[in-house]
């Protein structure tokens, strides 16, 4: 634009004069210039808003196909109570187990799975609640307190474990 700016001023003095109408195409242009930067920046809040708007959308729906998923289930802890309050002691534990399978069978099928607990401590998945002496080897779980699970690769919910600590000492 500088260029343009000296161009023109050298082409005044070359044509005596003219320099309003000069002025007046570079203000053109520069107005013409802010004009599209002010719409770029109104189309990219656009953008924005709709793409936001978009992901609040897909979490909703996400979470109403999981909700029609676990429908079902609840009709089934629903039936499982009426037939405890009906003293059908076996039916109530059928119907508990198969509400348990049926829950299980679900979060499988969204990618939960539940974490592995035998063997050695790993802080990243499990949460050590109580380290008590043992035999084994130190660091190894002796106990599930509460089990955990993960969605994909993403900890969910560490499992809280007893650890086992140094041996006990013997006095002698």
């Amino acid at each position: 634009m500088t260029d343009e700016l000296e161009q023109v001023s050298e082409q005044e003095v070359e044509e005596g004069g003219g320099a309003a109408d000069a002025l007046a195409a570079l203000a053109a242009e520069r107005d013409e210039a802010l004009d599209g930067w002010k719409r770029t920046a109104a189309d990219f809040d656009n953008f924005r808003k709709r793409a936001l708007r978009e992901r609040e959308e897909y979490v909703t729906f996400a979470n109403e196909r999981l909700v029609a998923e676990l429908l079902p289930i609840l009709d089934d802890l629903e039936r499982a109570l009426q037939a405890a309050t009906e003293h059908e002691e076996a039916r109530l534990e059928e119907g508990v187990e198969l509400v348990h399978r049926e829950l299980a069978a679900l979060l499988a099928r969204h990618g939960v799975k539940e974490i592995e607990t035998s063997g050695m401590f790993d802080p990243h998945v499990h949460e050590a609640l109580v380290a008590q002496p043992a035999e084994v080897d130190e660091g190894s779980v002796l106990d599930v307190i509460q089990k955990g699970y993960t969605l994909g690769e993403r900890v969910v919910r560490p499992a809280r474990v007893i650890v086992a600590g140094p041996p006990p000492e013997i006095d002698g």
